[in-house]
């Protein structure tokens, strides 16, 4: 069984207020993108196994999110080990959400190898245990995220027919990072009525609270992002806590030798 985890692209991000648990109250909203990575999952002899090529995953599988999913699979249901193995293309620290993709594909690979009666709706408890985003691609739907970003619902806006450029710089901002510098504050806009405007007005009525803190100290996602506008994107932003700038297109462009240093994307949203 061959998967494709997909990332997201957060289209604004208001960090509200300090949670008694630590977390953070936020508000964002998520987009499907079409930059993956490629999952396999296939029988395994006697114990479970995984592998990984493509992009180097630092750190012991114990702290894998795809060995993870298994291990709470497993726990409810008992299932037979399997070998997953995860070519990484999505980069890391980029605020794209690809390790909640992998997570949330395994739940639904898993799910489906094994013939078991779990709808995707009732993978989402699974999912929110595995991180605050990966409920998000249990559904194929763009999400209002409220609460840590694990509370879901849909709404009703398309980006069909937009090309999405991604730009990566070459280093990931850790989540710890992009949050020591939060100053928690209300919502300038309401989000979920913003989102519905368009798409031209967002650049007056959207942003992402860690721009504020990050930008100073990394010039250069500043720089892309008025760069991305500049060659006539209608929204450009950082994704969710960086450090991937993406900017929004109505007509195709090729821009990779303008970025040629960098991790770049570009897709068509479907």
């Amino acid at each position: 069984m061959v998967l494709f985890p997909n990332a997201k692209i957060n289209i604004g991000l208001y960090i509200t207020a300090k949670r008694p648990d630590g977390f953070h109250e936020l508000a964002t909203c998520f987009f499907h993108v079409p930059w993956t990575d490629i999952l396999e999952i296939s029988p395994a002899s006697d114990t479970f196994e995984f592998s990984t090529s493509g992009l180097p995953i630092a750190g012991d599988i114990n702290h894998n999110l795809c060995f993870k999913a298994f291990q709470a699979i497993n726990q409810d249901f008992n299932v037979a080990p399997v070998h997953i193995h995860l070519h990484k293309i999505i980069p890391m620290g980029a605020g794209l959400g690809g390790g909640s993709a992998d997570a949330a594909f395994t739940l639904m690979g898993l799910r489906d190898f094994y013939e078991l009666p779990l709808s995707n709706e009732q993978l989402v408890p699974y999912a929110q245990k595995l991180g605050s985003d990966c409920a998000f691609f249990l559904f194929q739907q763009a999400q209002l995220g409220q609460g840590k970003g694990d509370e879901l619902t849909p709404i009703q806006r398309s980006l069909k027919g937009y090309q999405v450029v991604m730009i990566y710089p070459n280093f990931g901002i850790s989540t710890q990072e992009a949050y020591s510098q939060v100053k928690p504050a209300p919502a300038p806009h309401d989000l979920a009525e913003s989102i519905l405007q368009p798409i031209e007005q967002w650049k007056d009525l959207i942003s992402n609270d860690f721009e504020k803190s990050l930008f100073p100290k990394y010039p250069i996602l500043a720089e892309i992002k008025e760069e991305l506008y500049q060659k006539g994107a209608v929204y450009a932003a950082m994704s969710g806590s960086g450090s991937t700038i993406f900017g929004l297109f109505k007509k195709e462009v090729d821009l990779v030798y303008h970025w040629a240093d960098f991790q770049y994307f570009q897709g068509i949203f479907p």
